[in-house]
């Protein structure tokens, strides 16, 4: 299994890259629209680039075809595993869906926004019901993403709270920051036991007060 890959981007296609790795090699990576469009701004000094991949395998009755999905971040992977949950959604499919921004299509499964679902390639109505039915309220955290970086390092953390800190700071809140976020997601539901149950509820807190 192919976790990341790092090289140089030798030729770019409307929805996916060739990277040249260490000896000789160059693989071809999908890529969501959400994640081409911060490609550049995440080359290093050297021309080299970081990418987090889903690797799974496409099949037909004739042949098996190893496929990459390239990602900036963990964040982003976690988010894409998510959203091929949804009946009818696989990852080819989910790649060409994604190409509005992360948040934006959080935004719009949090507020039941069908119009905004149906505007993504391939999703007509039924899978835009069905993405809202399988997801809202199980996303919020997602929608928290502001910047991209080029690499993210992800420990694990003691409790919950931390989890959530870690993931905050991950997606570039500072720390003073994402401690008020996470203190005042806590005063408005104290009963609050999961990361991902502060997060969405931290997400919930950002929205109401945009």
């Amino acid at each position: 299994m192919i976790s990341h890959i790092r090289g140089k981007i030798a030729k770019r296609k409307n929805s996916s890259i060739i990277i040249d790795v260490d000896g000789g090699v160059s693989y071809e990576v999908l890529i969501p629209g959400c994640v081409m469009k911060a490609l550049d701004k995440n080359v290093n000094a050297d021309g080299m680039i970081k990418l987090i991949t889903y690797h799974y395998h496409h099949t037909d009755p004739a042949r098996s075809i190893p496929i990459l999905i390239g990602f900036l971040n963990e964040i982003e992977k976690e988010f894409f595993e998510r959203f091929i949950t949804v009946s009818g959604i696989g990852p080819k499919a989910a790649v060409r869906a994604l190409n509005a921004s992360i948040p934006q299509i959080v935004k719009a499964i949090a507020d039941g926004d069908l119009s905004t679902l149906k505007s993504l390639p391939g999703i007509g109505e039924q899978r835009a019901k069905e993405i809202v039915a399988k997801l809202q309220n199980k996303v919020g955290k997602f929608g928290l993403i502001q910047e991209y970086s080029a690499e993210i390092s992800i420990e694990k953390a003691p409790d919950f709270m931390e989890e959530a800190m870690d993931v905050l700071l991950q997606l570039q809140y500072k720390k003073p920051e994402a401690k008020d976020m996470i203190q005042k997601a806590l005063e408005r539901s104290p009963g609050i036991k999961t990361a991902e149950d502060l997060l969405n509820e931290v997400y919930k807190q950002k929205k109401s007060s945009r």
